[in-house]
Formats: C-alpha cells, structure tokens, sequence
C-alpha cells in the first residue's frame, strides 16, 4: 500500500484530521497532482484557519499555478494567523515568501 492509500485509509476514521489532510495534500503535490492539494489545503484553512502549517504550502502552490494574486492573499491570511498565534518561526516563513513574491 502507497503512502496516498494509507493516508485515505486513516481519513476513513478521522475524516477532519487535519495533520493528515495536510500530509495527503502534500503527498498530491509530490505526485504533481495540484488540483487535489490545493482543494485539500483550502479546506483545511476554510475549517481550521488556525492550521497554520498548510498556509505556506497553499500559497506556494498558487505561486507555481501562476495565480500571483491568490497567493498573495493567502501568505497576508497565514502571516496574520501566525501572529495571532504567536508563531514567530512560521510568521518569518511565510513573511520571506511573500516578500520574495512581491519584490
């Protein structure tokens, strides 16, 4: 059984988990299957906004799907969830992304 299996199979039981929606949508975008990591990544963020690892990620596939303005938007929603949550590491990621987008 491939990883992406194991993972569905865990979600069976546990169908809003978000540590493992996030490692599915990330096991999609190792298999250059981005429609289904990105509809992954805003689930999670439309449920759990304070899922603050899935941010990067979703704006960085944005990015690579050439929708600037989206990716944009969602690096200033993880910046201001990372402050709130007081996650200076994560704010500073997502800030250097950003900023390396925008500039």
């Amino acid at each position: 059984m491939n990883r992406i299996e194991r993972i569905l199979e865990f979600l069976k039981t546990s169908p809003k988990d978000n540590f493992l929606r996030h490692a599915l949508a990330l096991e999609y975008l190792k298999m250059n299957e981005d429609e289904k990591a990105k509809k992954l990544f805003l689930e999670i963020l439309n449920e759990s906004p304070d899922y603050i690892g899935s941010y990067y990620h979703l704006a960085k596939l944005l990015e690579k799907m050439n929708d600037k303005e989206s990716a944009i938007h969602w690096y200033e929603k993880g910046m201001a969830a990372a402050k709130e949550a007081k996650d200076q590491h994560a704010y500073n990621e997502l800030q250097a992304a950003y900023e390396d987008l925008i500039y």
